[in-house]
């Protein structure tokens, strides 16, 4: 397992590694980065369960303009709740109002509580980077015309 994730990696680092760092870490002693953090081109806010070596190594493996953040949140898996592009993010209608201002903040967006196909896990029902997106395939079609026209891009 462990070559097949070196392959992987390499990979990655192979298609997208001149574009954007490729960071090697791990998010609250875990693997489950995507699930735990959420990010664009401004920012990243991690869980409070990140260990402050952790914190410094994405600090000092980002350039200087991108933030980051530490998030106290009773809903800590960030990336399940926080489903976001360079402009817009939808957020899981329970997250607190601190944690909406840090999004605001740190990851420079404008915000909106809102579902995806009636479940509160934004973040896993769907993505969307600054060009279009993807959703749960259960999601009506007026239902994805309005995310659609919220977010000013293709789904």
């Amino acid at each position: 397992a462990s070559g097949a994730s070196e392959n992987f990696v390499s990979f990655v680092e192979e298609r997208i590694g001149h574009h954007i760092p490729v960071i090697h870490g791990s998010i609250a002693e875990t693997r489950l980065i995507g699930n735990l953090t959420a990010a664009n081109k401004n920012g990243i806010l991690v869980p409070m369960e990140t260990t402050d070596d952790e914190l410094q190594m994405l600090r000092d493996s980002l350039p200087d303009e991108i933030r980051v953040r530490r998030v106290e949140e009773r809903l800590s898996a960030l990336g399940n709740t926080i489903a976001c592009n360079d402009y817009f993010a939808l957020i899981h209608p329970e997250l607190d109002k601190e944690t909406e201002e840090l999004i605001i903040d740190v990851l420079g967006v404008e915000t909106f509580r809102t579902t995806i196909g009636s479940n509160a896990l934004v973040g896993s029902y769907c993505v969307f980077n600054n060009r279009g997106g993807m959703v749960h395939p259960m999601v009506s079609v007026g239902e994805l015309d309005e995310l659609s026209s919220l977010l000013q891009i293709p789904l």
